[in-house]
């Protein structure tokens, strides 16, 4: 630590002779830039000391002596903060309704309504939709459906309509049979992809042409080119036809229930086929010559004989 003592120095006392003191006989100077010291000046000195094994004092730290001044908030990220806020409340509460309305008992399903039966009857649909009674609705799916009425070959697809609180309506699309096929003592309804839709004792009550042979007689490829021309007729010239015949994929007849015969070819164009056999068939019969073949088989170029 520095020390508090402060050294003085004092000159020796110059005797007023020259030569005095120790022997030295010059005498200072005096000139501007020395003065020389009067008798009995003091001249004092003093040094801080310190000690070298003492730490030095930690420096003082500076702090600052400025002022922060708190702003206000800008109006536009306020109100965005708060349309942020708003539309997370209203999305919690979306939610929230929506797992409630999935869960809730009081959209379990109670009745079953079916329609757009023809071959199958609506209870057959009701009585394979019954595992879903009892489930909520919104968790009731078209797959979940169609699933269930993957027994009934006769349905070709379905539409599911949720009727709150408990109804769900199921429109039915069937399968249309386009043709008979001889089994035996019976008939099976088969439609254009050769499934079998029902069966009947009676070709009459059916209105629909019989595929002479079937598949199992006339082979896969032809029935289905037969099956398929059958398909794309409108329904009341199907109810006209009693059977139909194949020689080939490019040589499908079709015969009337008068005994008329119709050339029709291969399936290409089959929907042009159709329409302008439909007309040929409105027009007004000729007694003295009547039509025995309708020929659409180029069906821009059509031919009755």
């Amino acid at each position: 630590m520095p020390s508090s003592r402060r050294p003085t120095y004092a000159p020796p006392k110059r005797s007023g002779r020259p030569g005095a003191g120790n022997g030295s006989s010059a005498e200072p100077r005096k000139g501007a830039g020395n003065p020389a010291p009067s008798d009995g000046d003091v001249i004092t000195a003093s040094r801080s000391m310190t000690d070298p094994s003492e730490p030095k004092p930690a420096k003082p730290r500076e702090t600052s002596g400025a002022t922060v001044l708190a702003f206000p908030e800008p109006r536009g990220r306020r109100r965005r903060k708060q349309v942020v806020l708003a539309l997370g409340a209203v999305i919690a509460l979306v939610a929230g309704l929506l797992v409630a309305a999935v869960y809730s008992p009081v959209l379990a399903l109670q009745t079953i309504t079916v329609t757009g039966t023809k071959i199958i009857t609506p209870a057959q649909v009701q009585a394979a939709l019954e595992p879903l009674r009892g489930r909520p609705l919104p968790q009731i799916s078209d797959a979940d459906v169609s699933a269930l009425l993957g027994s009934l070959v006769q349905v070709k697809s379905v539409s599911v309509e949720a009727r709150p609180p408990s109804t769900l309506a199921v429109a039915v699309h069937e399968r249309v049979p386009v043709a008979l096929v001889k089994q035996g003592e019976q008939y099976q309804l088969v439609d254009v992809d050769g499934v079998q839709l029902a069966t009947t004792d009676d070709p009459a009550s059916a209105a629909l042409p019989v595929i002479d042979g079937g598949a199992g007689a006339i082979g896969q490829d032809l029935f289905r080119a037969t099956a398929a021309v059958l398909g794309a007729l409108p329904a009341d010239v199907l109810a006209k036809l009693s059977n139909a015949s194949a020689q080939s994929v490019d040589a499908v007849e079709l015969k009337l229930v008068d005994g008329q015969t119709i050339v029709w070819g291969n399936a290409s164009e089959k929907e042009l086929k159709a329409k302008v056999l439909a007309a040929l068939l409105k027009a007004p019969a000729d007694p003295k010559n009547p039509v025995r073949v309708y020929d659409v088989s180029v069906p821009r170029h059509p031919v009755t004989r």
